[in-house]
C-alpha cells in the first residue's frame, strides 16, 4: 500500500506549515512519496518564491539587481530551514543556480529551482531520499510534453527500490538534460505522474483549502462543498477555471483509475473532496460545480441555405486556422454558424479572420459580438433529472440575465451558457441559488 502526497505552496510557506506537513506524512506510514512545490505566499503582501526566481531570470545583466533578488531568496530558505532545526547547507546549491543563470540557462530551469530547493528541505526534514525529476520526469522536443512511456518506466524502476522519496514537482528535462517546466500548477502533474508510476492506492493533493467548492467563493459567499466528483466533471469545471488542481493532472491517474483525495493541510481531519473515476454516490445537488470565464468574443456567420451547402464549416474554421486561433464552442442553426473565441487572441486578427470568411463562404452577415463570459454547469445527476435546463433559464430570467449562447454535449453532464461579461456574477449567483440555495 503506498500513497503519493502533493503538496502546494501555500502549505509549505514557512517553517510552521512545513512542520504541519511533516506530522501530516508521519500520521500515515502508507504516505512513501512526496511531491512538494515551491514555498507560496507567507501573507496576501507576500511574493511567491517561483516569482522571486522569474525576477532572478530577468536581473541576470544587472549584476547588483541580481545579486539582490538571490539573496532574498536565499533568505526565504534559509528561514524555513532555520526554524525546522535543520543542519542543511544550500550554499553550493545556490552557487550552481548563480553560475548556470549567468552562462544562460533559460527561464524554466529559473523556475524549477523553487521546487528543486524544497525539495532538498524536505528530504533532509523527513529524513527521505531527494530524487531529482530532471533524471526521470523526460519531456519530448517535439512536442514538448512529457513523454509518458519513458517517464513511467524510468520513474516506475527507481520507485520500486526506494520505499520512501521526496521527488520536487513542476519540472523535468529533455533527454540532453535542459530543464523543461510543466505550465503553472504543474506540481499537480507530477504528483499525477509519480502517482501512476508507483500504481498508488491514492493520490493526496493538500493545498489551502478543504476540497473543491461548487461555485467560487469570491463570487458566492461560503458556497458548499463538494464530497464526490468525477474526472470527467472535473475535467469541465477546470477547463473553465475552477482552481484548487491543474486540468492536465487528471490525465495519469485516471488512465489507472486512482482516485484524488483533495485535502486541507490546515484542517487534516477534513475528508475534503474525492475526485474518481466513476461512482453510484449520488450528488447531493443536481449540479456538482459551476464555473466560468470572460473575455469571449463570437463570431457570428449567416448564409442562406448553409445547412446544404457541403464544406461550409470547414471553411469557416479554416480562416480561423490559418490564424492559429482555436475555438471554443460551436453553436449552429439552419442558416447560422457561430465561433466563440477568447477575445485577447481573436483582437488583433479579426479583420484577417473576417476577410478569410468572406473570401472562403461568401456569407450574407459577418457579425462580432465581444465581451462575452462562457458559464459551464456541471453535474452526473443532470443526466436524470428533467428539467435542469428550465430551471436554469428561468434563475436567468427572473435576475434579469439575457443569454447569448447555450450549448450542451451529448454526454448531458454539462451545459454552457453564454452571457455579457458585467451579467457574469449575477448569472453564477442565480444559477447556484436555484439549485443550492433553495435544497438548503
Amino acid at each position: 500500500m503506498a500513497k503519493v502526497v502533493k503538496f502546494g505552496g501555500s502549505s509549505l510557506a514557512s517553517a510552521e506549515q512545513f512542520k504541519k506537513v511533516g506530522d501530516i506524512i508521519k500520521a500515515d506510514s502508507e504516505r512513501r512519496y512526496v511531491v512538494p512545490s515551491a514555498p507560496g505566499k507567507r501573507s496576501p503582501r507576500d511574493t511567491k518564491v517561483t516569482d522571486m526566481l522569474y525576477n532572478l531570470y530577468g536581473s541576470v545583466s544587472d549584476d547588483r539587481s541580481f545579486a539582490k533578488v538571490l539573496a532574498d531568496i536565499r533568505a526565504r530558505y534559509d528561514e524555513i530551514i532555520k526554524g525546522l532545526g535543520l543542519k542543511l547547507d544550500l550554499s553550493k546549491e545556490f552557487d550552481k543556480i548563480a553560475a548556470d543563470l549567468k552562462a544562460g540557462a533559460d527561464s524554466d530551469y529559473a523556475a524549477s529551482r523553487g521546487e528543486f530547493l524544497n525539495g532538498h528541505i524536505m528530504a533532509a526534514y523527513l529524513g527521505f531520499e531527494f530524487i531529482d525529476p530532471a533524471e526521470y520526469i523526460i519531456f519530448d522536443k517535439k512536442t514538448e510534453n512529457y513523454d509518458p512511456e519513458k517517464t513511467y518506466k524510468n520513474l516506475s524502476k527507481k520507485l520500486e527500490k526506494t520505499p520512501n522519496a521526496v521527488i520536487p514537482g513542476f519540472y523535468g528535462a529533455y533527454a540532453d538534460g535542459t530543464v523543461k517546466t510543466f505550465s503553472r500548477g504543474g506540481s499537480d502533474i507530477t504528483g499525477s505522474i509519480v502517482a501512476r508510476a508507483i500504481h498508488a492506492d491514492v493520490y493526496e493533493n493538500w493545498t489551502d483549502v478543504s476540497g473543491f467548492l461548487i461555485a467560487d467563493p469570491r463570487i458566492i459567499d461560503n458556497p458548499a462543498k463538494i464530497e464526490t466528483i468525477t474526472y470527467r466533471e472535473l475535467r469541465e469545471l477546470a477547463y473553465m477555471g475552477a482552481g484548487v488542481l491543474h486540468e492536465d493532472a487528471i490525465f495519469p491517474v485516471r488512465q489507472e483509475g486512482i482516485p484524488i483525495n483533495i485535502r486541507n493541510t490546515n484542517d487534516p481531519k477534513d475528508e475534503g473532496t474525492w475526485i474518481v473515476e466513476t461512482t453510484s454516490k449520488k450528488s447531493k445537488y443536481v449540479i456538482t460545480g459551476i464555473a466560468g470565464k470572460k473575455g469571449f468574443c463570437a463570431v457570428n456567420v449567416d448564409k442562406d441555405m448553409m445547412n446544404s451547402e457541403i464544406g461550409f464549416g470547414r471553411r469557416v474554421l479554416q480562416a480561423f486556422e490559418e490564424n492559429n486561433i482555436s475555438f471554443e464552442h460551436l453553436p449552429s442553426g439552419i442558416d447560422t454558424m457561430t465561433v466563440f473565441v477568447h477575445q485577447d487572441e481573436f483582437r488583433d486578427k479579426e479583420q484577417s479572420v473576417v476577410s478569410a470568411i468572406r473570401r472562403m463562404t461568401d456569407p450574407d452577415v459577418i457579425d462580432i459580438e465581444s465581451d462575452l463570459a462562457l458559464i459551464a454547469v456541471v453535474g452526473r445527476g443532470m443526466k436524470s433529472t428533467r428539467g435542469t435546463a428550465g430551471r436554469i433559464f428561468s434563475a436567468l430570467a427572473h435576475a434579469h440575465v439575457n443569454v447569448k449562447m447555450i450549448d450542451q454535449g451529448s454526454s448531458e453532464i454539462n451545459i454552457i451558457i453564454g452571457v455579457a461579461n458585467s451579467d457574469f456574477e449575477t448569472a453564477i449567483k442565480a444559477i447556484y441559488d436555484i439549485f443550492v440555495e433553495t435544497k438548503l
